[in-house]
C-alpha cells in the first residue's frame, strides 16, 4: 500500500484505522494488499458483511477473464459485473455470479436508449433474446440505457417513452425472474446528452413502469458528480435501485481518502436499507497492483 498522504484528513484516518482493526497484525497496513494473509482477511470480512460485492470487468479488461475471477475470489467478492453472453460461463465456472450482464455487443450502447421510440424494437428484440440465456445462466440482472437527448424532446416526453418502451419488456422480465437495470450516468464529465442524468429522471420512469424487474442502476460516482446528496437520495428511492456502481470523485479511480466520498458511510446506508442486490465496483485503478485497490475496496465496503 502506498504512503498515507501527509494532509490525510481526520476522517479519512479514522477510517482507515477502523478497517485496519480487522486485519490480523500480520496484515494491518501491509505494503502489498494482494499477499496472501491479506487476501484471507479481507476474503473473510467481505463473507461476513451485509452487502453482496461485485466488480466489473473493463477496468480490468487486460487481465485474462479466468485469472481475473480467480483474483477476484480471493478478496472475498461473489461475482463480476458487465459481461457479455458469450463471457458467463467463465464466471459461473469460477464459482462466481454475473451479476449484470449485456444483452448484445453493439456500438453506441450507451447513446441508444429507450427515450427513443425509433430504438424499442431493437432493444426490445435484444432484451427478448438474451432473457431467457439470462434466467438459464442464472444472471439476476441485464444492462440498459435511457439514451442520449434528441433535439426538441423534452425530459417529459422522454419519460413517457422510456415508460412505453420498458413496459413492453418488463411482463416477460418478471416471467423469467431477470431485472432489466437502466443507468443513470453524469452528463457533466463522461458522457455529454445523456438524458438519464438525474435521478429523478430515473425514478420517474420507473414509477411509470411499475415492474419489479426494471430498475435503476444507481452509479454513486455518476450521481455524485450531477447532484451530491447521495445517501439521502438512496433513502428515499431504494424501492426503484436494483444496482450499484462504486467510483471515486474526481476521476473515477480508488474509493478512499483521495477522493470527496465516505464510501464506508454509503456503504452502511445501503446495507441499513435491507438492501439484497449487488454493489459492483467501477472504478479504474491507479496503482502499480490494481488489486491492491480492489482489496482495498472490498473492505472499504465491508459493513
Amino acid at each position: 500500500m502506498p504512503d498515507e498522504p501527509r494532509n490525510l484528513g481526520r476522517r479519512a484516518a479514522l477510517q482507515r484505522l477502523a478497517l485496519a482493526a480487522t486485519l490480523p497484525a500480520c496484515a494491518t497496513l501491509a505494503p502489498v494488499f494482494s499477499t496472501s494473509a491479506v487476501a484471507a482477511a479481507t476474503r473473510s470480512s467481505a463473507n461476513a458483511g451485509r452487502l453482496k460485492q461485485s466488480v466489473c470487468r473493463w477496468p480490468y479488461k487486460n487481465v485474462p477473464l479466468p485469472e481475473f475471477c480467480k483474483r477476484a475470489k480471493q478478496f472475498g467478492l461473489v461475482a463480476i459485473d458487465l459481461l457479455n453472453p458469450d463471457e458467463w460461463s467463465v464466471a459461473t465456472d469460477a464459482g462466481l455470479v454475473v451479476s449484470m450482464g449485456y444483452a448484445a455487443q453493439r456500438g453506441k450502447f450507451i447513446q441508444t436508449g429507450f427515450n427513443d421510440p425509433a430504438n424499442h424494437a431493437m432493444l426490445i428484440g435484444e432484451l427478448e433474446a438474451a432473457l431467457p440465456l439470462a434466467a438459464k445462466a442464472k444472471v439476476p440482472n441485464l444492462i440498459a440505457m435511457f439514451g442520449n437527448r434528441i433535439d426538441g424532446m423534452s425530459d417529459a416526453t422522454a419519460i413517457a417513452n422510456c415508460v412505453a418502451g420498458l413496459s413492453k419488456i418488463a411482463p416477460k422480465a418478471s416471467e423469467l425472474g431477470v431485472t432489466v437495470c437502466v443507468e443513470l450516468l453524469n452528463s457533466k464529465v463522461d458522457h455529454a446528452g445523456y438524458q438519464g442524468d438525474h435521478t429523478a429522471f430515473g425514478v420517474a420512469v420507473m414509477q411509470g413502469v411499475n415492474s419489479p424487474h426494471v430498475k435503476l442502476l444507481y452509479d454513486i460516482y455518476h450521481m455524485q458528480i450531477m447532484e451530491g446528496d447521495v445517501i439521502r437520495t438512496i433513502r428515499d428511492n431504494i424501492k426503484w435501485i436494483g444496482h450499484f456502481h462504486t467510483g471515486g470523485v474526481p476521476g473515477r479511480h480508488e474509493i478512499n481518502e483521495t477522493q470527496e466520498l465516505n464510501y464506508h458511510a454509503i456503504a452502511e446506508a445501503i446495507a441499513d436499507l435491507d438492501y439484497r442486490g449487488y454493489v459492483a465496483h467501477e472504478f479504474e485503478p491507479t496503482r502499480p497492483d490494481p488489486f491492491a485497490s480492489l482489496a482495498e475496496a472490498v473492505r472499504v465496503c465491508t459493513v
